[in-house]
């Protein structure tokens, strides 16, 4: 293959990547509106969306895997196709979080809500935003914003841990609510988990811009 379509063909699934990345960030904000609303139908349609995001990740991967197959890519690009096929995982992974999210907004239905929910949400803007964050430090080369998202997950670690003993709080006060507080703990961790993929995806922008592991 010559050069320059071996490098379209990196772009192109370089493309395909960010696009999978946004698909991710929609399906997090709306299984979270699905949650606070209790709008089943929405929950419903970001568990179908699932189904289209791990296609799109096993697409990508496929797509790295005949370009590494087929063309022997020199040090860098493959370097390139690695960190594309590890960030396409981890952000498939976050989708399945946002389907957890989802397939809980759906159990909780029938649930009088707990509490207001305040600290959930704010876990989700910090979690989404390390997700936007890790991937503009991808589309610009940018090292400085990548070790950036890597402080912001501290952040999101002290808000699990408040929601977390909060609702442990609650239950050992009053046991008829452990049901409807399990729920939001599964949620508060499922965020948690988002922010640390965000994370595991600036470490590969690290490796990507220095070719060193952070």
């Amino acid at each position: 293959m010559p050069r320059e379509k071996f490098d379209r063909e990196i772009n192109f699934v370089f493309s395909d990547l960010i696009v999978l990345g946004d698909m991710v960030d929609k399906a997090i904000k709306s299984s979270l509106i699905a949650l606070s609303t209790m709008d089943n139908q929405l929950a419903e349609d970001m568990i179908y969306q699932d189904d289209i995001i791990d296609r799109k990740q096993i697409e990508i991967e496929e797509r790295c895997n005949d370009l590494i197959a087929t063309q022997q890519p020199m040090a860098t690009d493959l370097r390139t196709l690695i960190s594309i096929i590890h960030i396409s995982v981890e952000l498939e992974r976050m989708g399945d979080y946002a389907e957890g999210i989802a397939k809980i907004a759906i159990q909780m239905d029938k649930e009088s809500p707990l509490k207001p929910l305040v600290d959930i949400p704010a876990m989700g803007d910090l979690s989404r935003d390390m997700l936007r964050k890790s991937l503009e430090a991808l589309v610009n080369r940018d090292l400085i914003a990548a070790q950036n998202v890597l402080k912001q997950d501290d952040e999101v670690d002290v808000l699990y841990q408040k929601v977390f003993q909060e609702l442990i709080g609650m239950m050992n006060a009053d046991p008829s609510v452990i049901k409807r507080a399990t729920y939001l703990i599964w949620v508060a961790h499922d965020l948690e988990r988002v922010a640390d993929r965000a994370t595991n995806v600036s470490e590969r922008v690290i490796y990507l811009i220095t070719g060193k592991l952070s």
